[in-house]
């Protein structure tokens, strides 16, 4: 297995992660972007997202898409990270595990001060997950948005 920087090549294998894991979560009717928005996202002029994938035997198996963040109280940049998928018949073998590896090496090398993301509360699967390599829900946080018609009425249009 490699770990890599994601390449403009591999755009088609992302995007295809991309709507894998939102067919497991449920809401793959909910994906609007396009293998071309995530190629533009990640590997444009003003790319804005970073990935790592993992490949095994020339195959993107896995991917863990991530963006900076930044913390007012430690004063510094850490990863959030947006999605972390790994094709069903490559889980257990640490895809997921050396995918995260690769991002907490990112911010201790970089001297971030945080890595988070967030999880469905029905994915055991994953929350367990999460718990058996240290990670902890953050406690009295919880996560607040605006979907597109919200945001739209909110911005007065």
């Amino acid at each position: 297995m490699i770990i890599r920087t994601a390449l403009p090549s591999d755009s088609t294998a992302i995007f295809g992660l991309i709507r894998g894991l939102a067919e497991y979560e449920r809401e793959l009717d909910q994906v609007e972007s396009t293998e071309e928005s995530i190629a533009a996202a990640l590997f444009g002029e003003s790319a804005i997202v970073f990935a790592h994938v993992a490949e095994i035997e020339g195959v993107v198996v896995g991917v863990a898409l991530w963006f900076r963040n930044f913390s007012t109280w430690t004063g510094r940049a850490g990863i959030y990270l947006e999605d972390l998928f790994v094709l069903p018949e490559h889980r257990g073998a640490g895809v997921g595990t050396a995918l995260l590896k690769a991002l907490a090496a990112v911010c201790v090398e970089r001297g971030y001060g945080r890595f988070q993301w967030s999880v469905l509360d029905w994915n055991e699967p994953a929350i367990n997950f999460y718990r058996s390599i240290g990670a902890k829900p953050l406690e009295d946080w919880s996560i607040f948005g605006l979907d597109r018609d919200a945001l739209e009425a909110f911005a007065g249009r």
